[in-house]
């Protein structure tokens, strides 16, 4: 475990400077200037040529990219172009609302997708798989947003049951912080929920048609301890891939969903700092998102362990 850990944690360094290479080179191909767009249209070319010296855009690329490394390096991400704030000081008051919100859909999807994806399973072909399937098809076609503003319509405007918009940490007030993060959560998971729930079936139904479970059958083992037992844990390796694949786009791709609900995320922050032209914010917050994949993945790769017992990380094997 110790060593497939360390290998691990030594390829996330050679990706995490692919990726700041590519976003460092991507950034500089957004056509417009960053100090043009802090002064506005009407400012002289004598102010804007002073600001470029001032925030260093008028170095060359790979001085200013080595600069920013070096800076990284010593954990500081540099200062936003568009209101000098420390860029990991945004992240940080940014980044625990996406984290929450990622969390409780994967969380909803999970309690929804996994027990209604086995009950498809070992019902295929009658009423229940029918059902599941029907609301499989529904999840996957309604967009999120849609929902996200029907949900608005139906339970703020007219049922006044939650509010608008805004966010309160966790920390700061339990209630309301389940309160405005109850329909951004639905919205955003029944969606995954439909995809989890489809994996779940096919994977499941799969490993109930193979030979070691007809085995366990013909032996009298009872049908729940096949299923808890044997069928589940095989059929769950897909099932956490899938998982892991969605853990990671939920942490970069909930923007559409922060801004119908108005909360101060993440994704809100990149988007933000893209139209501003703010490349230090654009960077460190794409380093950020890099790293929290990684992470993820690098989860992914240990629950395998737990799950299949076939899949075995010790020295000299992936």
């Amino acid at each position: 475990m110790g060593s497939f850990l360390a290998r691990r944690i030594l390829l996330t360094l050679p990706v995490l400077f692919l990726v700041s290479v590519m976003v460092f080179s991507l950034i500089h191909l957004i056509p417009g200037d960053p100090a043009r767009v802090i002064l506005g249209q009407d400012a002289t070319p004598g102010a804007i040529a002073a600001l470029r010296e001032q925030l260093g855009l008028n170095k060359p690329l790979i001085v200013q990219y080595l600069d920013w490394v070096g800076n990284v390096l010593h954990g500081n991400l540099g200062l936003s172009l568009s209101n000098q704030i420390a860029v990991a000081t945004l992240i940080e008051q940014r980044l625990p609302v996406t984290i929450e919100l990622a969390i409780g859909t994967f969380l909803f999807a999970v309690i929804i997708a996994l027990p209604l994806g086995i009950l498809s399973a070992i019902k295929r072909g009658k009423f229940a798989d029918l059902v599941a399937a029907f609301a499989t098809s529904l999840g996957l076609s309604i967009p999120p947003f849609w929902l996200g503003i029907m949900l608005l319509f139906a339970f703020t405007v007219r049922l006044h049951l939650f509010p608008s918009s805004g966010y309160v940490p966790l920390t700061q007030n339990v209630g309301q912080n389940l309160q405005s993060m109850f329909l951004p959560v639905l919205a955003t998971g029944i969606r995954e929920a439909a995809v989890l729930l489809r994996m779940t079936r096919a994977s499941l139904a799969e490993v109930l048609d193979a030979d070691f479970v007809r085995t366990a059958r013909a032996k009298g083992i009872r049908g729940y301890r096949i299923i808890l037992r044997h069928a589940l844990k095989n059929a769950l390796v897909p099932v956490i891939t899938q998982s892991g694949l969605q853990i990671a786009g939920l942490l970069g791709g909930l923007v559409i969903t922060e801004t119908i609900f108005s909360l101060p995320g993440f994704g809100s922050l990149l988007v933000n700092a893209i139209f501003s032209r703010d490349y230090t914010t654009i960077q460190g917050s794409a380093l950020v998102a890099a790293l929290l994949v990684i992470l993820v993945n690098l989860a992914t790769d240990l629950c395998y362990g737990f799950i299949d017992p076939r899949i075995r990380m010790t020295r000299g094997e992936g």
